[in-house]
């Protein structure tokens, strides 16, 4: 790699930040030699820190708009988790990214998408630092930070930066900044269990911490406290849930039967075969190639847990997977344990260590593994050959009598795991930080060491070279399984495992003072310097891309990055405060970049302000992106009604199945730039009321992506040359129509700087604080999001996403809701409270823009259902808690307090089967499948 500073670079460095410091030294300068001042009256900034300033503030209303959420706020919702606090906030949007999507790369973490700019355009920081990432991409893309590797119980406060913030912090924060403010100090102890459980079964939960802290910093010069938490969620499974949650077939209400077996292309695990000949006998893998010259009949008789069925194809055994195997929520164990040690050097002077260990297990399961699969290898027509290698009459094939092959449609349910996968990440993170007065300037010096490790198990994928040798020998025994040796099984789906890792060290410095007086006080400067680097190493999640069903991906790279800082602000007159910032990175990867910003806030009268914002920002290429990267992804798919015309609208053409999106890595990618700006007020008519309403503008150009899919697709089902960049990769033919078009199983292209994307929508919080008698306190909370347009330009003008369940192939294509919101209402004396939240996400119409027009469901009659709309989705939590003594306190709540059920949702590809979904939306209707939830607990004080 090359040096992170070139001597030009250098140089640009050092002027930079002798810019930013001469005026700062020039004011130091006069005022020491024409009316020094002495060391007792050094004017002192204030100590209110906010997000997205290195100056501190006297209000935590800036010119850019913060949401703060305080550790009371987060005891009333009744969240347990700092992903469950996060995600609820109404600006997380499309591309959010929910511990539930249980199928997707990063299996098990949980991110957030502030404007719905995917979780790799929110930068999450701890106590003002960066974080290393989780080690697997979303999408095998995106880089972000698993909010689940944070520890709740040391959560002081969570600032939420819902403006563009480069100029401080520099890649990543496009879309907002999420800063996680852990208790500096702690006095006193605190011991707390709590047991959760749904009325419907499944997802028990069972939770403990103990906080403890001793020491004064201002009488003993110290203080040092220990948080230590445990955490288990249970899974709940298909079975635990009523319909439509808990089966594939659809058919009773107007949609498909994709029930094991009753589907095309698939088998209950007491299969079914039909007599076939090799259309390709001379292939490279000939047996899959079979072509079926009769009808389809059970490999063997149905058991338990299926249902006879016969079509125009023959008879089979109907299985329903979900019900009998799907999980909806995995098991999730987290543990964890944060301490810190804060010494007071000086009066002018402290310092802290903080370190902290988090680890988090995810199990899920999905339903046993398919003999035929679409990707990697298309083993759609496999076939049983009707003699095996050694020359013997193969037992499988009840045809091998007729010397005639048998296609064949087969569940291992026999396997171990059938298709499971346990995931541990570990996050070992260690922060070291001197901060404090020197002279006038108050300065912070920090350095980070992260490192985070994940080890990977997957169970129950086919090998496919193992798979086509038993086969070919027989060693696999499809018509008496159970007679199958343990290391035949182990051999044919062994455990997939490998380990990887993120890195982060970084040092950094920012000070700040004040400078000259103007109309409406003191100006200040704050600067700041910072050094880091980044690794992460990924082995291929399925080595060789032998494994039947299972995508890929495939990340190594590193980087250094330096960077100068700095920020002015003027207090132009009483009423109107102005600042600029500006930051300069250096990447030792793709160059250099630098990133303005600038704000105002203008406060006529003590009751109203007005605000804005104008900034520049990027997004550094990620190292799936730009790195020796490679991923291939799926989403489920069906082709157009043309094609099925094409194929006598058999099972071939009408099925959905799972499409592969293939990207690979590109050096020469630039990194993602955006424009920003925020116009907005504050109102505040009663002391006790106030209100903020803000409207934000962000266009992103030179986006990231893979090419969408949809003009390679349009292109080849119209009969025209594929684009240049795309390739498509094709499946055997459709055995009933064979000279029919082929189905496209694949597309593949590079990451290209290409797209631009525009976004805009409408922030309004609104706060109550009312005494109404005595000691009776009502607080209310409202905050909402109105997304008006998030819209991308693919090459041929915008496409419009809100409302739609766009973009589809981004994270679990869970959608681009127009409306978020949430309503928090609290009654308490002191002695007791009670808190009544209601959560709003409106209406998705499921269309995919990105794939194809139209609406993207499709049923036995068309449209599915006929209004192809998921309908909104509210629910109401109940919280509360009682001082039962000066020390002990009861709390509980019930979550979904009305029990209201998650909408049918037949497109969502999140913890689904066979590319068919659990028929609901996870991500913005988990709590609707969850039902009805009770929790209690105790806190016991010490």
């Amino acid at each position: 790699m090359k040096p992170l500073f070139t001597r030009n670079k250098l140089s640009l460095f050092i002027g930079a930040a002798l810019a930013l410091s001469a005026g700062a030294a020039l004011a130091q300068s006069t005022n020491n030699t024409t009316n020094p001042a002495p060391a007792k009256k050094v004017e002192r900034l204030k100590t209110i820190m906010v997000t997205g300033s290195l100056i501190p503030q006297i209000d935590v209303e800036t010119a850019s708009p913060v949401q703060v959420i305080s550790a009371q706020q987060i005891q009333r919702s009744g969240f347990t988790s700092v992903s469950a606090v996060v995600r609820s906030i109404s600006a997380d949007n499309s591309g959010t990214l929910p511990s539930s999507f249980a199928n997707g790369f990063a299996s098990g973490a949980s991110g957030v998408a502030l404007r719905g700019l995917n979780v790799g355009s929110t930068l999450v920081l701890i106590d003002g630092q960066r974080a290393a990432s989780y080690a697997l991409d979303d999408d095998g893309q995106r880089s972000f930070v698993d909010l689940n590797s944070i520890p709740l119980n040391a959560v002081e406060r969570i600032e939420v930066l819902k403006d563009s913030a480069s100029s401080i912090y520099g890649s990543d924060a496009i879309g907002g900044v999420v800063n996680i403010i852990l208790y500096r100090t702690y006095r006193g102890a605190e011991v707390s269990a709590e047991m959760g459980a749904s009325q419907k079964g499944g997802g028990s939960m069972s939770r403990a911490t103990l906080i403890a802290g001793t020491g004064s910093l201002a009488r003993d010069g110290h203080n040092a406290y220990i948080d230590i938490e445990y955490q288990k969620t249970n899974p709940i499974y298909a079975n635990e849930r009523g319909f439509p949650y808990n089966t594939s077939n659809l058919s009773s209400i107007g949609g498909f039967n994709n029930n094991a077996g009753a589907a095309p292309l698939s088998g209950s695990v007491y299969g079914a075969v039909a007599p076939a000949t090799l259309t390709d006998p001379t292939g490279q893998y000939p047996l899959l190639s079979g072509s079926p010259t009769g009808l389809f009949q059970p490999l063997r008789p149905c058991g338990p847990g299926t249902v006879a069925g016969s079509n125009s194809s023959g008879s089979y055994c109907t299985q329903n997977f979900v019900g009998q195997y799907g999980q909806l929520a995995p098991q999730l164990t987290r543990y964890a344990i944060d301490g810190r040690m804060t010494v007071r050097i000086s009066d002018n002077a402290q310092a802290y260590l903080n370190a902290s260990y988090v680890q988090v297990n995810s199990q899920s399961q999905t339903p046993p593994s398919q003999i035929q699969a679409g990707t990697p290898i298309n083993t759609s027509n496999i076939t049983l050959p009707a003699v095996l290698s050694n020359g013997q009459l193969n037992p499988n094939d009840p045809f091998a009598a007729q010397g005639e092959d048998a296609l064949i449609n087969y569940a291992f349910g026999d396997l171990p795991g059938f298709g499971s996968y346990n995931d541990t990440n570990h996050n070992l993170r260690v922060v070291a930080d001197l901060n404090g007065y020197y002279g006038p300037w108050r300065y912070d010096a920090a350095a980070v060491i992260n490192h985070t490790w994940l080890t990977i198990n997957n169970y129950g994928y086919l090998d496919f070279p193992q798979l086509y040798a038993d086969i070919l020998d027989g060693a696999y025994n499809f018509i008496n399984p159970s007679s199958n040796s343990a290391a035949v099984r182990a051999a044919l789906a062994p455990t997939i495992s490998n380990t990887a890792t993120t890195d982060l060290e970084s040092v950094s410095l920012t000070a700040s003072r004040h400078l000259w007086r103007m109309p409406g006080g003191r100006s200040a400067l704050g600067l700041g310097v910072s050094f880091r680097h980044e690794s992460q190493y990924e082995p291929a999640l399925n080595p060789g891309n032998d494994y039947l069903g299972l995508g890929n991906t495939q990340i190594i790279g590193s980087q250094r990055v330096g960077a100068v800082y700095g920020q002015f602000q003027m207090p132009l007159l009483d009423t109107l405060t102005a600042n600029v910032s500006g930051r300069f990175d250096d990447y030792s990867t793709f160059g250099t970049n630098f990133s303005p910003a600038a704000g105002i806030k203008w406060q006529p009268i003590k009751q109203v302000a007005f605000r804005a914002t104008y900034s520049k920002g990027f997004k550094a290429p990620s190292f799936a992106e730009s790195g020796a990267s490679q991923s291939i992804g799926f989403v489920t798919y069906t082709p157009p009604p043309g094609f099925a015309a094409q194929h006598g609208g058999d099972g071939y053409a009408t099925t959905p199945y799972n499409l592969g999106l293939q990207s690979s890595a590109s050096p020469n990618l630039k990194p993602e730039k955006s424009t920003s700006y925020t116009l907005g007020t504050i109102v505040q008519p009663l002391p006790d009321l106030s209100a903020t309403l803000d409207y934000y503008h962000i266009k992103k150009t030179n986006v990231i992506t893979v090419a969408p899919s949809t003009p390679a697709l349009a292109a080849y089902y119209a009969g025209q040359p594929i684009p240049p960049g795309y390739s498509l990769t094709y499946d055997n033919p459709d055995p009933n129509f064979p000279n029919a078009p082929l189905r496209p199983l694949i597309v593949s292209s590079p990451y290209i700087n290409a797209n631009s994307l525009v976004t805009d929508g409408v922030d309004l919080d609104v706060r109550g604080d009312f005494h109404i008698m005595n000691r009776l306190q009502w607080i209310s909370e409202f905050t909402s999001t109105d997304m008006l347009s998030w819209k991308e330009n693919f090459g041929q003008g915008y496409v419009q996403f809100v409302g739609t369940h766009g973009p589809y192939g981004l994270s679990s294509g869970a959608g681009t809701p127009k409306w978020r919101a949430s309503w928090s209402n609290t009654l308490t004396d002191g002695k007791w409270s009670a808190t009544a939240s209601i959560y709003y996400v409106s209406h998705l119409y499921m269309s995919v823009p990105d794939i194809q027009s139209g609406c993207f469901s499709q049923g036995a009659n068309g449209n599915f259902p006929a209004n192809c709309t998921v309908p909104s989705f509210t629910y109401v939590d109940l919280n509360g808690s009682y001082h039962i003594t000066p020390k002990i306190d009861i709390y509980g709540g019930i979550e979904n307090l009305f029990d209201r059920g998650a909408g049918l949702d037949p497109i969502d590809y999140a913890n689904g089967y066979n590319g068919v979904g659990a028929n609901y939306n996870p991500t913005y209707q988990q709590q609707g499948m969850i039902g009805r939830y009770f929790q209690l607990g105790v806190r016991v004080r010490i």
